[in-house]
This record gives structure tokens, sequence and C-alpha cells, in this order.
């Protein structure tokens, strides 16, 4: 009778304890069992959408990104990288560098086109474009591409095979002018053992060098030239407009891959009309103001997506977890638990 009594002391010491283990603090017999807390389901906050912003080349037509930045930035839409084409690489440096669209249409607006314009007559184009790359690290304080407030990207032509190259880090100046050198005005442009001309050649809009810097949602600018409709009639004007032509559909497999695309109505400026940058500025606030609620409806429901998917997750791991621990709690009662009568785990 001794032993059997002491046998059974032992068990309820022991189912006591493991109840305790259980329920996480000792136990009494008489007492009703614990609710288990139901598990959490906060979610961390998620992660923030990373804002591109795909500048296109178009020569003086580039003032144009100018107005667009200048909306962007009116209207709290975060720029976060940057990538430039020609042009868009001379207005990209400049913002990646941390002036606003302010500061940068003050500069423009005090350009003198013979700042930027070393001439060269016995070379591979008419221009040196050494002014060019002096003036853009000036006005980006010397600050390589890799040092750069935002990230930035430069796309540029290989001549020798026609690779597109995306410059990330080196001199800022020197990778902009090696984007910028239009064939037959620019001369090219020697970086190491390979030679660079107009990035335009292959990515007339640099969507895709935006979204290899990590972007999200990409809004990209479109300032390039379009076939006028009809035929010309020379030769000269015959191979333009191919050539036109084919940047055409090369620049639209790209562009497609953008989330926004803008296009300041800029066509009819000259790719030399300097004196047109005034007009290029407002095309381009025009062109923004008017893509704008919809960037800001497809940010809004970018980030509302993010933050149901992490709540989800969160609620899935807590439920996940809470098994788990029930689990672990039916192991550890086993079968004596199950004799009592007495389920503690939640």
């Amino acid at each position: 009778m001794r032993l059997s009594r002491l046998f059974h002391a032992l068990s309820l010491g022991a189912v006591t304890a493991l109840l305790a283990a259980c329920g996480g603090a000792p136990v009494k017999a008489a007492a009703p069992a614990p609710v288990a807390p139901a598990p959490s389901t906060a979610a961390p906050a998620p992660k923030p959408v990373r804002v591109g912003l795909a500048l296109g080349g178009g020569a003086a037509k580039g003032f144009a990104h100018i107005g667009v930045i200048k909306m962007l930035e009116a209207n709290g839409i975060r720029v976060d990288v940057v990538s430039g084409t020609s042009a868009g690489s001379v207005v990209g440096a400049l913002y990646a560098s941390g002036m606003d669209a302010f500061a940068m249409q003050t500069k423009a607006f005090e350009l003198d086109e013979a700042s930027i314009r070393d001439v060269s007559l016995f070379s591979g184009g008419v221009v040196k474009g050494e002014k060019l790359q002096s003036y853009v690290n000036e006005l980006v304080g010397q600050r390589p591409l890799q040092s750069m407030k935002r990230p930035l990207a430069v796309v540029a032509t290989r001549l020798e095979d026609g690779e597109r190259t995306v410059f990330t880090r080196g001199n800022t100046g020197q990778a902009v002018r090696a984007s910028s050198s239009i064939p037959g005005v620019f001369e090219p442009v020697k970086i190491g053992k390979s030679t660079y001309v107009d990035g335009g050649v292959v990515s007339p809009v640099p969507v895709d060098a935006a979204r290899g810097l990590g972007a999200d949602y990409i809004i990209a600018v479109d300032i390039s030239s379009k076939a006028g409709g009809s035929a010309p009639g020379s030769l000269l004007g015959n191979v333009n407009q191919s050539i036109t032509i084919m940047g055409q559909k090369l620049g639209a497999l790209e562009l497609a891959r953008a989330n926004a695309v803008i296009r300041p109505a800029v066509l009819d400026i000259g790719a030399t009309d300097f004196e047109a940058k005034n007009r290029a500025i407002l095309e381009g606030e025009r062109a923004a103001l008017a893509v704008l609620p919809r960037i800001r409806a497809e940010l809004a429901a970018m980030t509302k997506a993010r933050a149901d998917a992490a709540q989800a997750e969160a609620r899935r791991r807590a439920e996940a977890d809470a098994a788990r621990a029930r689990a672990e709690c039916e192991a550890q009662a086993g079968r004596v638990e199950r004799l009592l009568g007495r389920e503690r785990c939640g």
C-alpha cells in the first residue's frame, strides 16, 4: 500500500512538472487550464519601394529632364536610383550628386555652350568632349560614380563590339562624356582598353540599368527623336531617318519594361538648340504632371501589397510557431497527461 501511494505521489509530481513546463509556470491541481496567448501577428515594416529614374538621350532636349525632376520633387516622389544615357547622363549625374531641380535649372540657364564644346577637326569627331568631362566633374564636386548621394548608372556603347556598358564606378565626367559621344559629332572616348560612344546607340532610355541598381518601380523619361511621318527628300535625310527608326524600335523594347513613361513634347527642339532650354524644362514639367496621378496610385498599390504580404507572412510564422509549441508540449506531457484527462497545451 505504501509503495502504491508513493508511486501515485511520484506520478502526480511528474505530471505537475510536465504541465508546468508546458504552461511556463507551476500549476495547482485545482486550477483551471490556462488559455495560451494568441500568437503575435505584428509584422515588421515592409521594405520600401525603391524608385528608379531612367533619363534618356536627346541632346538639347535633355533640359526637359530638369522639369520632370522638379515635378517629382514637388509632389513628394522620392527617387532612390538614377540611370542616364547621353544628355540624360549629364542631368542624372548632377541629380545623383545631390543637386536639386532648382539648382540644376539655375546651372542650365547659366550654361554657355562654348564652355562644353571643344572643337577638333582632325580626329574621330568634331568635338573632343574634354570640356564636357571637366564641366560635369566640377559640378559634381569631383565625386566618382561610386560616391554619389544616389546610386547612378551611366550607359555607353563599346565601339569594338557594340556591347552596352554600364558605368557605376570611376570618373563621373569621363563616363558622362563617353555616354554623350554621338558618333560623328564627338570623339570616341578611350577608357581602359576599350573605346566608347553614345549610349543611345544601344539603350536610348536606360530602363534596364535602373533595374540593375535595384529599382522596383521605374519612371522612364523618353525624349528621343521619332520618325517624322514622311519620307525625306535627300540621301542624308534617308540615312538619318533610318537611324532614327532603328533607335525608336530598339528603345520601345526597353521602355516596355518601365512602370511609367514620361514623354515631354520636345521633338521639335533641335539637337543643338540650347536657346530652347526654358521651353524644354516647361515641357518636362507638363509631361510629368500628366503622369503623376498614375505614378502615385501605382506606388501606393505596391506599398500596400508589400504591407499585406508582410502581415500575411508574420501571421503564417506565428501560427507555425504556435503549432510547433503545442506539438512539443503534447510530446512532453505524453501518455500520463492524457490518462489524467487534463489538456494543458493551448
